[in-house]
């Protein structure tokens, strides 16, 4: 504080080379979870996870925004996708800087490699508690009942997620004894949401749709679990407690799943409705 200055170590870098184009259902979360179980919550520790390849075309600002986010939930110190036309596009009119376009050299050194062709991927699902533990749509036990499902936060709350719960919930009612919360990320995706008629979609389906809010992400309102509950979150993280009682879990999903599995009552792959 006194200098003006801080140290920090310059992280090596792990290159996640991305290829192929991901299935209906499956986004940025579920890129992420995989690559988490992959490598664990500690297997990018104080490094930089870098994206590259020709999979990172495919995959849209939210989505990347959400693995960036997650990368942290790795150990990660950061997480860095190249600039292409859809960067330019979206950084368009929120800023009046000169836009300045950094890229890895060529002979850039990487402590790993890890290879994923996106179109392999499936819906995943991290298990309590840890955001590692995780299991594809098609692996989880289907009677695992849930009490509640959270669809927003940082990672998940942005226009594409609200569009896929509203794919999802259209016509169709929240399960009995379910509490359905969407959360806007911010003022004007809430704005944007209301004005595209995704509220009355939620609203008629039985849902609860919140301020912009961290809310019951870090065990804050809008939506504490009790002892014994269980929850479906979009969030970043399902450690012991985080949501509420810490004999509460929470299994961390894609908007689709969630949405899905608040109409069953239970995890549910929302290409079974």
């Amino acid at each position: 504080m006194a200098t003006g200055t801080a140290w920090f170590k310059v992280p090596s870098a792990i290159k996640v080379e991305l290829t192929g184009k991901p299935n209906r259902y499956v986004g940025g979360k579920d890129l992420v979870l995989h690559l988490i179980g992959l490598i664990g919550v500690d297997g990018a520790l104080y490094r930089s996870l870098e994206f590259t390849g020709e999979g990172v075309a495919q995959l849209s600002m939210d989505d990347r925004l959400c693995v960036a986010n997650m990368a942290i939930e790795a150990g990660a110190k950061n997480g860095i996708f190249p600039v292409d036309d859809v960067t330019l596009a979206y950084v368009e009119g929120r800023f009046k800087r000169e836009i300045k376009v950094f890229e890895a050299d060529e002979d850039a050194i990487y402590d790993e490699v890890i290879q994923i062709d996106l179109s392999t991927l499936r819906p995943t699902v991290a298990l309590p508690h840890l955001p590692e533990n995780t299991k594809t749509i098609d692996e989880i036990n289907d009677q695992i009942d849930i009490d509640q499902v959270v669809i927003g936060s940082c990672t998940n709350g942005r226009i594409e997620d609200m569009r896929a719960a509203a794919q999802i919930l259209k016509g169709r009612k929240v399960a009995k004894g379910v509490r359905c919360i969407v959360i806007p990320a911010t003022q004007q995706i809430w704005l944007d949401s209301m004005h595209e008629g995704l509220f009355d979609i939620f609203i008629n389906a039985g849902a609860v749709v919140s301020t912009p809010t961290c809310g019951p992400c870090l065990g804050g309102h809008m939506g504490i679990l009790a002892a014994g509950e269980r929850a479906v979150s979009t969030t970043n993280r399902n450690f012991v407690g985080r949501m509420g009682h810490v004999k509460s879990e929470v299994y961390l999903a894609n908007p689709y799943v969630a949405a899905a599995s608040a109409i069953t009552g239970k995890i549910t792959d929302p290409a079974t409705l």
